[in-house]
């Protein structure tokens, strides 16, 4: 079908969507309640008018012309006998529905008539779709087989297996939207578990009955199915020239081709294959929804309950009440910033700034996604401390050995005004005298204070003199100096330069 057809063929179903679709509905219908119905808008708008929708004839004529526009209804000319001009016009202006109209029309009123429900599959045409499959094959031994019982059997071959395949499909679609809701609970989970242990294996058993029977008649069928269409092509058909006619169902080889396949997968996945997967995957969503009932912690309890008194109580409340419920209900409370610890980059900001104000936090994903904080995936492994263990234990030894060899170059340059020392050496010297000055805040004036510091055998000496100072060098340059200080270093008597730590 080309593109411009398929347009065509789309436009029989905007009536159903457009402005004013009420009135077009109630024009087709009128159209569709009898066969071959010739209305003009006049006698259309007067009928509405019977039902109660009020339509004057100018709109009923406007609305039709749009139908015939999209292609539902059709122009009807009828030679009428009138006594004026204006009265032969408007008798021309009459409609008929179109063939695809009125197949749309007739899958519109389907679908309206419709309920919500489940509906009941034909299974019992299984076994008959058997007999009559053993009667065609019985005639067709015959060597005169009567051609119109024979065709009859054939439609009814076909019909079946279309009631069938549809009210299959119909009632697995209602199942599987049932099953995945998930406020399904209590009485109507109860009665649905019944609808699908009880009917659902009733189909089951029903199509593991037949359908190898009909795959066994289907074969046996099979060497007679090109007689059995010469047959049924000798009976009187519709033959409009080069217009397409659309044949009842068996008359080619195609059509039987394309049963035998529904039934033994040739051309895919067979009819039973899917309506066994389709029973399994419906129980499978069963037990789940049963899991989910029994378990409490779940996140897909049933909160349809709750949902509904809540509902109660905002059709009866005043609107002060309802605002305070549905805070209450839903935490719709005014906005705030929380602190979620550490990691937030400004802690003075107060739960009362607006989010507008504050800065974004980062939330991590697992409470992003999860609503929770906790470890996913297997614990990594504890890695061997030995390596690090050596890796540290030289660095300290390292880190020894250089303040050892500071603490030799302090107690080898005695008086630090004007000593030239290593940068280190330096850094050295300075927290020694930190130390002593936190602990000495007083001095006597021209008395030398010693501080001992025993773990690197050196005496820090300090004597307070106004108006001296102490100047200390390094390749820095001179990077220190100690007003009304005196500093001196030496060795504690008795005692070698030693290597530990501060």
């Amino acid at each position: 079908m080309s593109r411009e057809a398929a347009e065509e063929r789309t436009s029989l179903f905007r009536y159903l969507t457009a402005e004013h679709c009420a009135d077009y509905l109630a024009i087709m219908r009128l159209f569709s309640s009898t066969l071959l119905a010739d209305l003009s808008a006049a006698e259309v708008s007067g009928l509405l008018r019977e039902e109660g929708r009020d339509l004057d004839a100018d709109a009923t004529e406007e609305r039709c012309r749009t139908l015939v526009r999209w292609g539902n209804l059709i122009r009807s000319l009828r030679d009428a006998r009138v006594p004026t001009v204006a009265a032969y016009r408007h008798s021309r202006a009459r409609f008929q529905m179109s063939t695809l109209g009125g197949r749309v029309q007739r899958q519109v009123e389907d679908v309206l008539r419709a309920t919500d429900g489940a509906r009941e599959v034909a299974r019992e045409l299984l076994g008959h779709t058997v007999t009559v499959l053993d009667s065609i094959l019985e005639r067709l031994s015959a060597p005169a087989p009567d051609a119109e019982a024979l065709a009859a059997e054939v439609t009814t071959v076909f019909n079946n297996q279309a009631l069938f395949s549809e009210s299959a499909r119909d009632f697995y679609s209602y199942l599987g939207s049932v099953l995945t809701r998930y406020d399904l609970a209590g009485g109507e989970y109860a009665t649905l578990k019944g609808l699908l242990l009880e009917y659902v294996d009733l189909i089951s058993n029903d199509v593991a009955r037949h359908c190898p029977a009909i795959v066994d008649r289907l074969g046996r069928l099979d060497p007679f199915l090109g007689r059995l269409v010469e047959v049924l092509a000798t009976l009187p058909g519709l033959d409009t020239g080069d217009s397409p006619v659309e044949r009842l169902p068996g008359r080619s080889l195609a059509d039987w081709a394309q049963l035998a396949a529904w039934y033994t997968g040739s051309r895919g996945s067979s009819g039973p294959a899917q309506l066994r997967a389709a029973a399994e995957q419906a129980l499978g969503q069963l037990i789940t929804n049963a899991k989910r009932m029994l378990s409490s912690g779940g996140t897909g309890a049933s909160r349809r309950a709750d949902l509904l008194r809540l509902a109660a109580l905002f059709a009866t409340a005043d609107a002060e009440q309802a605002q305070r419920a549905f805070a209450a209900a839903f935490g719709a409370y005014g906005m705030r910033h929380l602190g979620s610890g550490p990691e937030e980059p400004d802690a003075q900001v107060s739960p009362t700034t607006s989010w507008w104000h504050a800065p974004p936090i980062e939330v991590p994903l697992s409470l992003r996604e999860r609503g929770d904080r906790s470890a996913r995936g297997r614990s990594s492994r504890v890695p061997d401390p030995g390596l690090d263990r050596v890796r540290l234990m030289a660095q300290a030894e390292q880190e020894a050995g250089r303040l050892r060899a500071a603490v030799a170059e302090l107690i080898a340059a005695g008086n630090m005004h004007g000593a030239q020392v290593s940068d280190f050496a330096r850094e050295v010297l300075l927290d020694y005298v930190g130390d002593f000055l936190a602990r000495h805040q007083m001095l006597p004036p021209e008395e030398p204070v010693t501080m001992p510091f025993e773990d690197v055998g050196m005496n820090l000496i300090v004597t307070y003199s106004k108006g001296r100072l102490t100047q200390l060098r390094s390749p820095a340059g001179t990077s220190c100096e100690f007003d009304e200080l005196i500093i001196e270093v030496e060795q504690i008597a008795g005692q070698a330069t030693s290597g530990g730590t501060q």
